[in-house]
């Protein structure tokens, strides 16, 4: 099994790929879709959770969606066409940075993703590109919000602390209009619920080849964020707009 096999597994019961809750990622996406009929991008998009959420409440809004795992934009169409609004969601199988639109966007998503783009000011570089005058980001990504020990870096790679990651954003030429800082409950629920996840399956399939490395993996990230990063780590989920263009 594969790592993109094993995070599909792994966010079985938390579709959302970021540790956000349901009234959330509710929340944010009303703040960032005043009208209802925007035109929204999500660059990275996975299963295209996020956009199915907005298209489910707008019933005017038209979304597409960019990532390079075949799988995951099959089962966004899957899910678009059970939930009927398959007509206003296009799925782009390519590299985030190579996508080009004829038309810019309203609305352009990237929570948790930033990685695919080359970390958090690339992803904003790239999203300036797509974006409508006037338009708004909804960018998501990790923030240390103490010291971090060099294992954490390791394991998370190298973040800022929240005040230097809003002043990055700031010096970029971005104003934060809103913005969300995930719970300590919403942070814990989604390691718990996937580790705890690929743990269930590979306990309820001990015959399957895979069953041994699935639960290997499960045991060693739980590990790693219990005594690695659980108390260091951070996400932030913010509202841009462009300062001036």
């Amino acid at each position: 099994m594969n790592r993109e096999q094993i995070s599909k597994l792994a966010h079985t019961h938390h579709p959302i790929k970021s540790p956000l809750n349901d009234a959330s990622v509710t929340r944010l996406l009303a703040l960032a879709l005043p009208r209802g009929d925007e035109r929204v991008l999500d660059l990275g998009c996975g299963s295209a959770e996020w956009l199915l959420r907005a298209l489910t409440t707008h019933p005017d809004l038209r979304a597409e969606g960019v990532d390079i795992a075949k799988s995951d934009l099959a089962e966004a169409r899957q899910k678009a066409i059970r939930l009927g609004v398959e007509p206003r969601l296009d799925l782009h199988c390519c590299k985030a940075e190579d996508f080009t639109s004829p038309h810019p966007f309203d609305l352009i998503l990237c929570v948790g993703s930033t990685h695919a783009l080359g970390g958090l000011l690339p992803t904003l570089e790239a999203a300036r590109a797509h974006l409508a005058p006037g338009g708004r980001v909804l960018i998501g990504d990790g923030f240390w919000e103490r010291t971090p020990t060099p294992e954490a870096v390791d394991v998370l790679g190298d973040f800022a602390d929240l005040p230097t990651t809003i002043e990055h954003i700031t010096a970029a030429g971005w104003t934060p209009v809103q913005g969300h800082t995930s719970t300590r409950q919403e942070l814990d629920d989604y390691e718990w619920s996937n580790w705890g996840t690929l743990a269930d399956w590979a306990l309820d399939h001990p015959t399957h080849p895979d069953s041994p490395q699935v639960l290997t993996w499960a045991t060693t990230r739980r590990t790693e964020w219990l005594r690695t990063y659980r108390n260091t780590w951070g996400f932030a989920t913010l509202v841009l707009r462009r300062t001036a263009d």
